[in-house]
């Protein structure tokens, strides 16, 4: 008897919490396609585990509600937004699962039993698995302890992907709302947005670690990524990988003029 083949991992643009209304989005088509995509591609996941920009704290935190709320974790948007809702039931069998390999892993990891879904998990989510019925759990994410850290993260959490885990990070290709002018949507793509896009593109395509995991050196590595959090969700995506399996893009598109709202899938 064979068994199923590993879920990828998926590093997702989330971009802002408007995504799931905002109908000229390239990257809301996408994501509206990819996750019938892949349910006939490898079958729906039996849980869904996000790593979120918005959640931070100082050690690796699962939650374990067994019905998380959906968090309004914004303010001054349309007010249709906040009408959405995602009510995915949880995992908490699955939280202390995941707890206990990150302990056994070496990291002092917690439980919040009362956690809900952020914007960073439920936006992307209302369009991949529109119906809400696969569980979803979080896993925090911690700035102070940078991309090594997060890719360990990743490494002890990738054997989830032969149980049926979908692992996704959700944060940002690019994220400098310091440089947001009130561009329109389609405004054309800053020339430094795009050099770091395509720098990353070429730095997972290489599969070149080090350099990723030095990001900030990279061409607008720091303009792009003035804070952390928006891009940390990519190291633990990147290091559920396969050993020896380069990653690649599966969408890039750009919002705003310097949002990059790219995605990875990482075999």
């Amino acid at each position: 008897m064979t068994s199923a083949p590993p879920l990828p991992a998926f590093f997702i643009s989330h971009g802002a919490p408007t995504l799931p209304i905002d109908e000229g989005a390239p990257a809301k088509a996408h994501l509206e396609r990819l996750g019938s995509t892949l349910a006939k591609e490898v079958g729906r996941p039996r849980a869904i585990l996000v790593l979120s920009a918005h959640w931070e704290t100082a050690q690796p935190t699962v939650s374990a509600a067994a019905a998380p709320e959906t968090l309004y974790d914004f303010h001054g948007f349309p007010e249709p937004l906040y009408r959405l809702a995602y009510p995915a039931p949880g995992a908490p069998d699955l939280a202390a699962d995941v707890a206990e390999r990150l302990r056994a892993a070496g990291f002092d990891a917690r439980i919040d039993p009362d956690r809900g879904l952020d914007h960073g998990a439920w936006t992307p989510l209302l369009l991949m698995v529109p119906d809400a019925a696969i569980p979803v759990l979080q896993l925090s994410i911690q700035p102070a302890a940078g991309p090594g850290r997060h890719i360990a993260i990743g490494r002890a959490l990738a054997p989830l992907r032969r149980e049926g885990v979908l692992i996704l990070g959700s944060g940002a290709a690019t994220h400098n709302l310091r440089a947001f002018r009130g561009q329109p949507p389609d405004a054309p793509a800053a020339d430094w947005a795009l050099a770091f896009a395509d720098w990353l593109e070429e730095a997972v395509a290489a599969d070149d670690e080090a350099a990723l995991a030095a990001y900030r050196s990279a061409p607008e590595g720091a303009r792009n990524h003035p804070t952390p959090e928006h891009f940390l969700p990519f190291f633990a995506a990147y290091g559920a990988r396969s050993p020896g399996v380069a990653g690649k893009p599966v969408h890039r598109s750009m919002r705003h003029g310097i949002l990059a709202m790219d995605c990875y899938r990482f075999d």
